[in-house]
């Protein structure tokens, strides 16, 4: 597993180097779902003497570009991993930090994302988010709830395993009061059950930072999903990057399991 793994991150490095042309990508086909996990912010951040905070805000302007690429590009949903379940054990100050960015980002570039017909979306446990936070993510969701454009769906307070336990406690309960049959239970009624009910599985998952790992994000739904990681760390990573991804994307033959 390890050594395929090291593959994809070989091939993905092989296509950094080219120049992807966006009429180029628009020849193929383009991925529906496009999940990344925005890594390398406080790296960024420690290469340049700075706090990681200042990373994390570079990285918010990052989302900015890459949402206005994918929404020209036709991609239906864009997830991004913006914080885990397993973030509340960074230092306070940092985690203080990460819960106003939400609210910076959405305050500062709402406007533009209606006007390009972008919708907002949050899965994850709002539960423990703090009201400042979960008041701009609310506020965002109603505004565009009704934009046809790209799904911005943010990762916040987000841990698959958690996802996929309350599914089944969901399914139990149902199940024990009647509302469906044991014997109905599938993998698309499963589906139903998870936060991206939905939404189609993602197509490509992204991981930037040059680590290769899945880190707890949406592992029902990434079963069939192709992988790229690069080494650029998130607030480096750029349109031409994107277009690098999608491009690897469209070389590679899915089966689902077929030949």
């Amino acid at each position: 597993m390890l050594n395929l793994l090291k593959k994809w991150k070989a091939s993905s490095q092989a296509t950094n180097e080219q120049s992807i042309a966006k009429v180029d990508i628009e020849k193929g086909e383009i991925p529906k779902h496009i999940a990344i996990i925005m890594d390398g912010n406080g790296r960024w951040a420690k290469k340049r003497a700075l706090p990681r905070i200042a990373g994390h805000h570079e990285g918010m302007k990052v989302v900015r570009k890459i949402t206005k690429q994918a929404n020209a590009l036709g991609v239906k949903v864009l997830t991004l991993y913006a914080f885990s379940t397993e973030n509340w054990k960074r230092p306070k100050t940092e985690v203080d930090y990460l819960m106003k960015l939400p609210e910076e980002f959405l305050n500062t570039y709402l406007p533009e994302l209606i006007e390009e017909n972008v919708q907002v979306r949050i899965m994850g446990d709002k539960n423990r988010l703090p009201a400042h936070t979960l008041r701009a993510v609310e506020k965002a969701m109603s505004d565009t709830e009704n934009n046809k454009g790209l799904i911005l769906n943010f990762a916040l307070n987000y841990g698959s395993r958690a996802e996929i336990i309350s599914a089944v406690q969901k399914i139990s309960q149902d199940v024990k009061e009647g509302r469906i049959e044991e014997t109905s239970i599938n993998e698309s009624l499963f589906s139903d059950y998870l936060m991206t009910q939905s939404l189609h599985d993602p197509d490509l998952l992204i991981r930037t930072s040059g680590e290769i790992r899945l880190s707890n994000f949406m592992l029902w739904q990434l079963a069939y999903t192709e992988f790229w990681f690069t080494d650029v760390l998130w607030p480096d990573f750029n349109e031409q990057n994107l277009l690098q991804a999608i491009y690897t994307y469209q070389q590679r033959g899915r089966r689902f399991g077929g030949v």
